[in-house]
This record gives structure tokens, sequence and C-alpha cells, in this order.
């Protein structure tokens, strides 16, 4: 048995906490694990770290890595996408990955999950996915319906039909319903939450595509692993439900009537963290006065709110996101309107390989960051066409090459000067964290004004 879990999602709708280089998944929403690592250790209850796959971009490469480090998974299979294209072609290519490097067969079978799910108690809904997985022996696909505890818009919805075994047969997959369709669903009592997992053997996987979606069929049945992905731009981006669940005539559901939450929302989040006796929940410093049933939120600055109701403030140190309880689901569209912007992609604290770095100060042709470096990590060798950057140790050593010279090292209170369009790198082989004030100038000091010509984590690309 493997367990592919995907983790490339953006998980827009939590913006400004989540975005589009740190996405939700990566979040430790009530504690210090993070969902990817809560998933992990909840398949582990019935897999081995050797037995799960993640699938996800190759930009969060890293974050996964630190993540396997933090629950000791360090065994998982990581499956980078060269490029997004929804679902269906990540679960194939995880599935290829298997048969080329496990020699998996047609029994093989296979449990696929999102990253990014809060679901209690978890021993329980192990024995549900064990359940799953014995249905699949019957020739099945089978997946998971969330018992409705309210007439949720932001959920698509399963009909269940004719009893099979412990679950049902499955009539229809459903949209995401207005309330009055949702509410019709809830009273109507055969309608579940599409909670987006899926459990089949290799060969029943062939069987369906092969009727329902053929590019992908060839691209398993014809390619190597190595040629899916380098084909992979090539495949049409459908998920898996349009792609076969909603055709297949071989679907069952299994019912799941445990605690479960997408977090999908803002909503979402409140409705799974603790309240006070008014209703509200409060994170971090916050102030409020005569407020009921809204979600306040602080990350960096106090949040003083008075009179609200039914409201939701999250504060970072960049952006304040203000809705109204039973909207937050339209926080997507304020993302999709900031695509253009910096704040959609990075917070201002920025997480990359080597360590962090935060924007202090910026404005026409300059920014300032702190930038911190972690024991033994190096930044790429590389250069920019657009900036200068003076650097100013605070903390550590820094184990410096610029242009041609051989590597020095800045200590504590000393600073070194790199001149635009010259090759240049930066190191901590020390056993302490190196902490820089960096000073950029240049007629353009955006993040991709970067060209590198070595790099340890394998970022090689030209921005």
């Amino acid at each position: 048995m493997k367990i592919i879990i995907l983790a490339g999602g953006g998980g827009t709708r939590l913006y400004p906490l989540s975005r589009s280089n740190y996405p939700k998944q990566f979040l430790s929403i009530d504690s210090d694990v993070s969902l990817l690592a809560k998933t992990i250790n909840r398949y582990r209850l019935i897999a081995d770290p050797k037995d799960i796959l993640i699938v996800s971009n190759q930009k969060y490469l890293y974050y996964i890595k630190e993540e396997l480090a933090k629950c000791n998974a360090q065994d998982c299979h990581i499956i980078s996408e060269p490029c997004s294209r929804n679902t269906a072609p990540a679960i194939a290519l995880a599935v290829k990955y298997c048969m080329d490097k496990f020699s998996s067969t047609g029994k093989e079978q296979f449990f696929v999950a999102p990253a990014d799910h809060l679901i209690e108690p978890e021993d329980e809904f192990a024995q549900k996915v064990l359940e799953c997985i014995e249905y699949t022996r019957d020739g099945k696909i089978v997946t998971i319906g969330v018992k409705p505890t309210k007439p949720e818009t932001g959920y698509g919805y399963i009909k269940a039909s004719e009893k099979y075994k412990n679950g049902f047969t499955v009539e229809s997959f459903v949209e995401k319903p207005d309330l009055n369709r949702a509410i019709e669903y809830i009273e109507n009592g055969e309608y579940f939450w599409n909670a987006g997992m899926y459990s089949f053997t290799l060969s029943t996987f062939f069987e369906e595509l092969k009727k329902y979606h053929v590019q992908l069929y060839d691209f398993l049945s014809t390619k190597s692993y190595e040629l899916f992905i380098k084909d992979f731009d090539k495949l049409k981006s459908i998920s898996i439900d349009y792609a076969v669940a909603e055709k297949s005539s071989k679907i069952v559901m299994v019912p799941l009537d445990i605690y479960w939450n997408d977090v999908g929302s803002w909503d979402s989040f409140y409705d799974y963290i603790e309240k006070d006796t008014d209703g509200n929940v409060q994170l971090g410093d916050c102030k409020t006065i005569d407020c009921k049933n809204s979600l306040i939120m602080s990350n960096h600055r106090l949040v003083a709110a008075v009179g609200l109701e039914d409201t939701i403030v999250v504060e970072t140190d960049d952006v304040i996101m203000v809705a109204k309880k039973g909207e937050s689901q339209r926080v997507k569209e304020v993302y999709e309107s900031l695509k253009d912007r910096t704040e959609a992609h990075e917070h201002t604290t920025a997480h990359r390989p080597w360590g962090t770095y935060t924007v202090l100060s910026q404005g026409e042709k300059f920014k300032v960051k702190l930038i911190t470096v972690n024991p033994g990590q190096a930044l790429s060798l590389q250069l920019h066409n657009h900036r200068s950057e003076h650097w100013i140790v605070t903390s550590g050593e820094a184990s410096v090459i610029i242009g041609c010279d051989d590597e020095r090292v800045i200590h504590k209170n000393e600073s070194i000067y790199v001149p635009k369009g010259t090759k240049h790198r930066l190191m901590n082989k020390s056993t302490d964290p190196l902490i820089i004030i960096e000073v950029q100038n240049g007629d353009y000091v955006g993040e991709d004004d970067i060209v590198r010509f070595d790099d340890v984590y394998g970022r090689l690309e030209t921005a």
C-alpha cells in the first residue's frame, strides 16, 4: 500500500497568513506542528514513511524537507511537479513513480489525500482508511464522504445512492452550492461533503483512465517516469474529480462521521479554534470591547476592536484583512486582485533553504533586509544585473566570495560591498547563526534580479 499526499496547493483562502510562496500546508494552526506534518503523522499510523509519497510544487521542496526532518520522516518520497496541472496528473505522476521505482503492479493499492486537513480522532480515521483500502480489492475506486454538520457553500458534495457494505455507491458529485441548495442537501440526508480523498488499485486506476482520460493513460502506459516528468507540461490541467470520479461507475463512498476540517477559509479556521464566553477567537496581542462571535488575530501589532460582531480581522506586519463571517470564501478574490503585488506571494519574512530574510524598509531604488543564514548553509553563487549590495555583519561570521577575490571572513561590526554585475556568494561556515543587514541600491531591487551559477539546493534557473 502506498499513501500519496498532495501538497502543491496555494491555499489562497487563508490569505494573508497563507501566500503563494508559503501556503497553508506549512502553517501551524493550533500547535507548533504544521498541517503537512500532522498529515504525515496521521498516515504513519498505517504506513511506513518509505511508503508515503508527497507530491508538490518544486518551489516548496525545501519546505517539505524541513517538515520531514521535524517529524523524523525523512524516508518519505518527495515528487516535484515541473508545473501545476491539478490533481489528476499529480496522482498519475506519483503512480508512475511507484511503477518505475518500486515495481508496483496491478494489485498495488493507493490512498490519495490532501496535505492540509484537520481530522480527529486520528485512530478512528486510520480505520476508515483501511476500510477504503479493503474495498479497492473489489475493483472499486473508494472515496470518503464527510457527514455534513451545517449547510456549507465552500465544499463540493457527494450524493449517496444504494448501500454498499458499510458505505454507499455514488449517484453523483455536486459542485459547490449556493446557501439555499446547501440547506436542501442537509435536509435531504443523502449528501456528504467531498473530502478529496480516493483509494484504488493500480489496475483499476489504469482501466478508468483508459475509459475517461486517454492522455493520462497513454502517459502512464508508454512513458518512463523521467519522460513523464519531461513532458508533464503537455498534460491537460484537470482534477481527479473531473477526470475520473464523476464519470466512473466504480465509485463507492465510505462515510466519515468524526471531526473533519479542510481549513479552507477563515470561517473554517474560526470553527476549529476554541472560543471565549462571547464567542470570540482572540489570537496574539488583541484587545476587544463588546465584540461577539468574531475572529481577531494579531501576528505583530496590537489589534484593538470595539463593537464588532460576526467579523474576521487578521493582521500581519504588511497586510490587514477584514471580512464578514460567512464571506471569507471570497478572500480568494482579494488574493486574485493582488497577484501583481509582492504581498500576494511573500511575507516580509521569507523562508529559504539556507535561512530567512526580513524586509525592514524599501522605497524607490533601495531595499533593506535582515538576513539570517543558518549554520553550515550557503547562498548560491550569483550576480545581480540591476543592483549593488552592502553587507554589515551584526552577529556571527560571514564567509564571502566577491568577484575573482579569494574567500574572506567578515566578523561582527565589519562590512563589505558587492558591486552590481559581480559574482558573489555568502556562506556561514560556523556553528552559530549568521545575521547581516543587507542594503540594496539600484534601478530595480526585485527578488527576480538574480542569476545563479552554482547552488547546493539545485536552484540553477535564471529568474
